[in-house]
């Protein structure tokens, strides 16, 4: 866990920082930093709306009584791809709107289920509600 960690918040910095370099040197300081602030922008703005699609599923599902957990994972998925787009990098970036694209968001939400299930069954997580 302390490797992962490692990993996600010293190297992909370090390499969101190299790869921002050697793009500035191929097109130029400014067209990078608008790159960046852009698909922030932009990108702050697509989640922001599929949240808003996200939230009115549950409500629907909710109304109808059934537990929304396809579209409460798809939120989750929101905030991480809002939080990745806001984080200046291309990686990041790319991580970000692959998220936010519903045709691609799909297979992770099923892969993340999946994996979800698995460490349930094996005991690595517990599910309970307020009551339990």
């Amino acid at each position: 866990m302390i490797g992962r960690l490692f990993l996600l918040f010293t190297l992909l910095p370090l390499l969101e920082l190299f790869i921002l370099i050697k793009l500035g040197t191929v097109i130029g300081a400014l067209p990078t930093v608008l790159i960046v602030v852009l698909t922030g922008g932009a990108g702050a703005l697509l989640a922001r709306h599929q949240g808003g699609h996200v939230w009115l599923r549950i409500q629907r599902e909710l109304e109808q009584h059934r537990f929304p957990a396809d579209d409460l994972i798809d939120g989750l998925m929101l905030i991480v791809a809002g939080a990745l787009l806001i984080t200046p990098g291309i990686l990041t970036d790319l991580a970000g709107f692959s998220i936010l694209i519903p045709a691609t968001r799909r297979p992770m939400r099923e892969w993340l289920k999946s994996r979800l299930a698995r460490m349930m069954a094996s005991g690595n997580v517990h599910v309970s509600g307020f009551f339990s």
